[in-house]
């Protein structure tokens, strides 16, 4: 098969992640594999892995794009892909626009993945409206159902982002020096049990209701590592946090690392880790990612988080906005041997194969006129 993918950009996130390791799959399996994107930082790597990267401005959520539909829709007779596979709305509006006006008798399958909950209104309804739709939880899946059913052409078909278990392992070992380089940067973590809460900081994320699980704790043997940055415009709130952990007189019982790119080492050594999303998230990947490494963890009964959970560690659900629930579930678990059990259906490899075979089913079917 020739695969073309078509996301706004490759610098960093979960759809950029999901379409680097999709393309690497294509290309093991002995696929052809391209990437049409505004371009980015995660190109190089894309394209050391055997993909060929085509760059264009698919990117703008600006009327102005819909110059580009032209210009796509004779890249698609250029390269004659066998399957189009949008992520992202403003692509797939104008993947969409290219691909209807192609004959319907050899024209490539159209596949999008929903990543989000999206807003429901006509802008959003694009990413129900190809051919057959991945769903990335259950959570996501359902969210189509109820609000996106007029647009379907056929179910969507759940598969999950997994994890790669050649990086997330039992097994893992930090490099020589790691855990000593990590404690002379932040001394209050020496001979401390961590509880982890990795993730962007922003107001839903939860770091609010660790500094007061922490706070609810009192406990000197334990030390809280916020791992995650903030966005530029998002400075203000990681300013809050800080003065929140003082004012509850956390200062030297929790430490803000920021962000890091050694986040499976920080797994490792951590005695908990947490997720704790106050609204549904449409995936739970630090939950997963966490599990694949065999340390518990603990997350609010809500969305994909509490999905993945289920499936994987179902001892570390909580229900939602409980600090109390948090602070008994902590204790507990700090004196048990339960460990979670990374699902088959939650790696990488799973999900490569899934979608291969969703991409050849889909092949093998007649071809539809536009929705």
């Amino acid at each position: 098969m020739k695969v073309m993918q078509l996301l706004p950009a490759l610098n960093s996130g979960g759809v950029e992640r999901g379409t680097l390791d999709l393309a690497r799959a294509l290309v093991a399996a002995g696929h052809e594999s391209v990437v049409v994107s505004n371009g980015g930082r995660m190109v190089e790597q894309l394209e050391l892995e055997g993909s060929r990267h085509l760059s264009r401005p698919i990117h703008r959520k600006s009327l102005l794009s819909l110059r580009q539909v032209r210009p796509l829709r004779q890249l698609i007779l250029a390269e004659q892909p066998d399957i189009l596979h949008v992520r992202s709305r403003v692509p797939a509006w104008l993947t969409y626009l290219a691909w209807k006006k192609l004959p319907a008798g050899t024209r490539p399958r159209l596949v999008s993945t929903a990543h989000g909950l999206y807003s429901i209104n006509r802008y959003s309804a694009i990413m129900a409206r190809s051919e057959q739709v991945i769903a990335i939880s259950e959570c996501v899946r359902d969210y189509l159902l109820e609000n996106y059913s007029g647009h379907l052409q056929r179910p969507p078909e759940v598969i999950y982002r997994g994890v790669d278990t050649r990086e997330f392992h039992p097994d893992i070992q930090p490099p020589a020096g790691w855990r000593e380089s990590v404690e002379a940067e932040f001394p209050a973590l020496r001979d401390r049990r961590w509880l982890l809460l990795p993730g962007r900081l922003t107001r839903w994320k939860g770091q609010e209701d660790f500094l007061q699980l922490l706070a609810e704790l009192d406990r000197d043997d334990l030390h809280g590592v916020v791992l995650g940055g903030a966005e530029p415009n998002k400075q203000h709130y990681a300013d809050e946090l800080r003065q929140r952990a003082a004012a509850l007189g956390l200062g030297d019982r929790v430490s803000f690392v920021g962000q890091r790119n050694d986040i499976r080492y920080w797994y490792s050594a951590a005695s908990l880790v947490y997720n704790l999303s106050k609204r549904p998230e449409p995936f739970g990947r630090t939950v997963i990612e966490a599990a694949a490494i065999g340390v518990p963890t603990i997350g609010y009964n809500v969305g994909g988080p509490a999905e993945s959970l289920r499936a994987c560690f179902p001892e570390g659900l909580v229900e939602n906005g409980s600090i109390a629930g948090l602070r008994d579930k902590t204790l507990a678990l700090l004196e048990s041997d339960a460990r979670p059990v990374l699902q088959g259906e939650f790696t990488l490899e799973t999900q490569a194969e899934r979608t291969l075979a969703l991409y050849q089913k889909l092949m093998a079917e007649p071809r539809r006129g536009p929705a």
